[in-house]
Protein backbone atom coordinates (compact mmCIF):
# COMPACT_ATOMS: atom_id res chain seq x y z
CA UNK A 1 0.00 0.00 0.00
CA UNK A 2 1.39 3.54 -0.46
CA UNK A 3 0.47 5.78 1.57
CA UNK A 4 0.68 9.71 1.77
CA UNK A 5 3.70 10.61 4.43
CA UNK A 6 2.39 13.36 7.39
CA UNK A 7 4.49 15.49 8.90
CA UNK A 8 4.96 14.29 12.58
CA UNK A 9 4.21 10.75 12.13
CA UNK A 10 6.05 7.32 10.77
CA UNK A 11 4.66 4.31 10.01
CA UNK A 12 6.84 1.44 11.58
CA UNK A 13 6.78 -2.26 12.86
CA UNK A 14 4.28 -1.82 16.15
CA UNK A 15 4.25 -4.25 19.12
CA UNK A 16 0.82 -4.06 19.05
CA UNK A 17 0.14 -5.55 15.70
CA UNK A 18 2.03 -5.09 12.51
CA UNK A 19 2.76 -2.05 11.42
CA UNK A 20 2.01 1.26 13.62
CA UNK A 21 1.92 5.27 13.02
CA UNK A 22 4.21 6.49 15.52
CA UNK A 23 4.88 10.31 16.47
CA UNK A 24 8.29 11.55 15.33
CA UNK A 25 7.38 15.09 17.22
CA UNK A 26 5.42 15.63 20.89
CA UNK A 27 1.79 15.96 19.96
CA UNK A 28 0.11 18.13 22.99
CA UNK A 29 -2.90 17.30 24.81
CA UNK A 30 -5.99 18.10 23.11
CA UNK A 31 -4.37 19.49 19.80
CA UNK A 32 -5.00 17.73 16.18
CA UNK A 33 -2.26 14.79 15.01
CA UNK A 34 -3.51 14.26 11.49
CA UNK A 35 -6.59 13.95 9.46
CA UNK A 36 -7.19 10.32 8.27
CA UNK A 37 -7.48 10.47 4.75
CA UNK A 38 -9.12 7.69 2.13
CA UNK A 39 -11.41 6.88 -0.84
CA UNK A 40 -14.93 7.99 0.60
CA UNK A 41 -17.39 4.90 -0.16
CA UNK A 42 -20.84 3.80 0.95
CA UNK A 43 -20.82 2.20 4.03
CA UNK A 44 -22.46 -0.61 2.03
CA UNK A 45 -19.17 -0.71 0.11
CA UNK A 46 -17.57 -0.83 3.44
CA UNK A 47 -19.51 -3.62 3.74
CA UNK A 48 -18.30 -5.56 0.85
CA UNK A 49 -14.66 -4.93 1.07
CA UNK A 50 -14.48 -5.80 4.87
CA UNK A 51 -15.43 -9.39 3.82
CA UNK A 52 -12.98 -9.34 1.46
CA UNK A 53 -9.57 -8.41 3.26
CA UNK A 54 -7.65 -9.09 6.52
CA UNK A 55 -6.55 -5.43 7.17
CA UNK A 56 -9.08 -3.39 7.45
CA UNK A 57 -8.28 0.44 6.92
CA UNK A 58 -12.00 1.70 7.13
CA UNK A 59 -13.08 4.29 9.05
CA UNK A 60 -17.15 5.18 9.05
CA UNK A 61 -17.85 8.99 8.28
CA UNK A 62 -21.89 8.68 9.79
CA UNK A 63 -24.06 5.58 9.33
CA UNK A 64 -24.07 6.27 5.18
CA UNK A 65 -20.44 7.28 4.35
CA UNK A 66 -17.10 5.76 5.19
CA UNK A 67 -12.95 6.35 4.62
CA UNK A 68 -10.74 3.43 3.19
CA UNK A 69 -7.54 4.63 4.08
CA UNK A 70 -6.07 1.73 1.67
CA UNK A 71 -7.05 3.99 -1.07
CA UNK A 72 -5.62 7.05 -1.04
CA UNK A 73 -4.72 6.80 2.55
CA UNK A 74 -1.97 8.25 4.84
CA UNK A 75 0.01 7.30 7.84
CA UNK A 76 -3.04 7.49 9.66
CA UNK A 77 -4.09 4.51 8.25
CA UNK A 78 -1.86 2.43 10.68
CA UNK A 79 -2.97 4.15 13.84
CA UNK A 80 -3.30 0.71 15.96
CA UNK A 81 -6.03 0.06 19.03
CA UNK A 82 -5.87 0.15 22.12
CA UNK A 83 -7.83 -0.02 25.25
CA UNK A 84 -6.00 2.61 26.78
CA UNK A 85 -5.60 4.86 23.74
CA UNK A 86 -3.35 8.55 23.62
CA UNK A 87 -5.68 9.26 20.98
CA UNK A 88 -9.25 9.91 20.03
CA UNK A 89 -11.13 10.74 16.48
CA UNK A 90 -13.15 13.36 16.02
CA UNK A 91 -15.32 13.50 13.26
CA UNK A 92 -16.41 17.02 11.98
CA UNK A 93 -17.76 18.31 8.77
CA UNK A 94 -17.38 14.77 7.21
CA UNK A 95 -13.48 14.50 8.24
CA UNK A 96 -12.13 12.49 11.11
CA UNK A 97 -9.54 14.13 12.94
CA UNK A 98 -6.98 12.63 15.26
CA UNK A 99 -6.66 14.55 18.57
CA UNK A 100 -4.28 13.49 20.92
CA UNK A 101 -5.70 12.53 24.47
CA UNK A 102 -2.78 13.62 26.47
CA UNK A 103 0.96 14.75 25.80
CA UNK A 104 2.25 12.26 23.33
CA UNK A 105 6.40 12.19 23.13
CA UNK A 106 8.37 11.55 20.26
CA UNK A 107 8.67 7.77 18.98
CA UNK A 108 5.27 7.03 20.84
CA UNK A 109 2.84 4.75 18.91
CA UNK A 110 -0.09 7.15 18.28
CA UNK A 111 -3.16 4.39 19.28
CA UNK A 112 -7.18 5.06 19.75
CA UNK A 113 -9.81 2.38 21.08
CA UNK A 114 -11.75 2.00 17.49
CA UNK A 115 -15.30 1.46 19.14
CA UNK A 116 -17.00 -0.79 17.39
CA UNK A 117 -15.71 -1.55 13.30
CA UNK A 118 -16.31 -3.25 10.69
CA UNK A 119 -13.97 -5.97 12.42
CA UNK A 120 -15.75 -9.58 13.40
CA UNK A 121 -16.43 -9.06 17.12
CA UNK A 122 -14.39 -11.84 17.88
CA UNK A 123 -11.03 -9.98 16.15
CA UNK A 124 -8.72 -10.21 19.34
CA UNK A 125 -7.27 -6.83 20.76
CA UNK A 126 -3.26 -6.92 20.96
CA UNK A 127 -2.85 -3.83 22.87
CA UNK A 128 -1.07 -5.25 26.36
CA UNK A 129 -3.39 -2.40 28.02
CA UNK A 130 -4.17 -3.22 31.95
CA UNK A 131 -7.97 -3.19 31.39
CA UNK A 132 -7.58 -4.80 27.91
CA UNK A 133 -11.18 -5.97 27.05
CA UNK A 134 -9.78 -8.59 24.48
CA UNK A 135 -11.55 -7.63 21.95
CA UNK A 136 -11.14 -4.57 19.82
CA UNK A 137 -14.78 -3.97 19.13
CA UNK A 138 -16.65 -2.32 22.17
CA UNK A 139 -19.17 -4.69 23.46
CA UNK A 140 -22.75 -3.61 22.59
CA UNK A 141 -25.26 -2.81 25.00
Amino acid sequence: MKFKLVEGLEVRPSGIEGKGCFAVKVFTRRHKIAEYAGEIITDAEAVVRSRRRRHLRICAIDSHWSLDGSIGGNATAFINHSCEPNAFMRITHNHILFIARCDIQAESEITVDYGYTYHSDSKRCHCKAATCRGTINRPQD
